[in-house]
């Protein structure tokens, strides 16, 4: 039986005290009722004794010492799950906004989840195409991966998102199913309106479940929000047996949220203020991702973080990467050149990607194909930096190769349109067409069959390319 106490003992921000209680535990759901008729959810963070520290979702306004009555619900916060969520649009703690009714279902799941046990998990194989070059090509992103994009303020990852979850797809040659689960939090009206209206336009919205957390929304919910959207993720891939992409954009949110609500509660703060568990919270979300052996579905994260002052050593990214199986990078300066989408390739990495591509994935040269790119665009970096000293017209004639080579490169390969989507067969043989710039002995990374088999020199106008690039340097 439930127990109903009234009044409060302290406010302080989003967390509330109730003192006299009996049977609380750790992260249980409690409501409250405030003047009589305002409903409200909160959680347990912290019993001591007969004291509970409560944090309230929907924020502390409206609510004193006297106006409350708290009732323990005696359960975690859970979730009704169905495939009746596809196509649906919820707020930041799981309720309906999208004027379609609740989800009726007997199915209820604990949204804390577990990560998956080492000892269950599958070896990811086979890809996730995306339809964007940059990243189909060279930091592929494989089924049951979590692999993060590191952007910064200003940067187009909503655009690239969008782009992600129009086009992502299985390939042409699979009946299996596919969906993808989105999740954005504290973002502006502007953008959440951007995505919404992006998704119905394209007509994906009908296998998307989107979770929207606004930025005038409770700090305090922007910590359910994840949560909400792998528990959706979870029940899809292991209980239906689909394929699961999701999209949570932006991490950096969530964890100043996180060292917010952590300075409300006095604990004793760690690196830049964040909490000391920072590293552990974040795990607890990334390694939701993943394969169960006997099981048919998949759940494949793409996290989005901004970075602060584009500092790749700042907490969030860095304890992101260390979780994490490589990363994609955003770059500026790129960005300035208007290349979109402005990935450098350089630092980006897919750790998990030679175990899914190649014969039977994507294409036997696949893989030749990426390292000679890469190792042919780090040559790039020196042309131009020994341009920058002597000058463009002083350099040998195969550094002014390399500078046509690394602008194609760019504009070519890299850069493509917003709503321009990719086969991988496109993308090897663009890769290729460039490839044809530089001097057969210069692609010492290729296989010698593959390379007798692929190989076609790229006419280019050297003067017009070489001034273009010097132009730019």
């Amino acid at each position: 039986m439930a127990i109903e106490y009234l009044g409060l003992s302290e406010i302080n921000g989003p967390l509330v005290v109730l003192e006299g209680v009996k049977d609380a535990f750790f992260q249980e759901i409690v409501e409250f009722t405030v003047e009589g008729n305002q409903k409200k959810l909160g959680r347990i963070e912290a019993v001591y004794e007969d004291k509970a520290v409560i944090q309230v979702f929907e924020g502390t306004e409206n609510m004193s010492l006297k106006n409350t009555h708290t009732r323990l619900t005696g359960h975690p916060m859970e979730m009704a799950l169905s495939e009746d969520i596809l196509g649906r649009t919820f707020d930041g703690i799981g309720k309906p906004i999208d004027g379609l009714g609740l989800i009726t279902s007997d199915y209820r799941a604990d949204i804390n989840g577990l990560p998956l046990n080492p000892v269950t998990r599958k070896y990811p194989r086979n890809y996730i195409r995306t339809g964007i070059s940059a990243i189909d090509g060279l930091t592929t992103l494989i089924r049951g991966q979590k692999l993060p994009i590191f952007s910064g303020n200003g940067l187009p990852h909503d655009n690239l998102a969008a782009q992600i979850v129009q086009q992502a797809s299985l390939g042409d040659d699979t009946d299996e199913k596919f969906a993808i689960v989105f999740a954005a939090m504290g973002v502006k009206y502007d953008v959440a309106e951007f995505f919404r209206r992006t998704f119905e336009e394209s007509g994906v919205s009908e296998h998307v479940v989107m979770f929207l957390n606004l930025a005038n929304d409770p700090v305090v919910e922007r910590l359910i929000t994840p949560k909400l959207a792998l528990t959706a993720a979870e029940y899809l891939a292991f209980e239906k047996g689909m394929h699961i992409l999701v999209i949570l954009t932006d991490i950096t949110s969530y964890c100043e949220a996180m060292r917010e609500v952590s300075s409300s509660k006095g604990e004793i703060p760690s690196r830049k203020g964040y909490p000391g568990y920072l590293y552990s919270e974040l795990a607890t979300l990334y390694e939701r991702a993943g394969i169960v052996k006997n099981g048919k579905g998949s759940v494949t994260q793409i996290p989005i973080l901004t970075m602060p002052n584009d500092d790749i050593t700042h907490p969030i990214p860095d304890l992101t990467g260390y979780i994490t199986e490589g990363q994609i990078v955003l770059d500026r300066q790129l960005h300035g050149q208007s290349v979109y989408p402005p990935i450098n390739v350089l630092p980006s990495l897919s750790r998990l990607m030679k175990d899914g591509i190649g014969d039977g994935y994507t294409r036997a040269d696949h893989q030749d194909v990426a390292n000679q790119l890469f190792s042919c665009y780090a040559k790039v970096g020196d042309a131009r930096a020994l341009a920058s000293v002597i000058g463009e017209d002083e350099l040998s004639p195969l550094d002014k190769q390399y500078l046509i080579f690394g602008n194609a490169f760019e504009h070519e390969f890299i850069g493509q349109g917003t709503d321009e989507n990719r086969t991988i067969e496109q993308t090897l043989n663009i890769g290729w067409h460039l490839l044809g710039i530089l001097p057969k002995d210069e692609l010492d990374r290729i296989d010698t069959k593959i390379l007798e088999q692929y190989y076609q020199p790229t006419e280019v106008n050297l003067t017009a390319q070489a001034k273009a690039e010097a132009d730019k340097i």
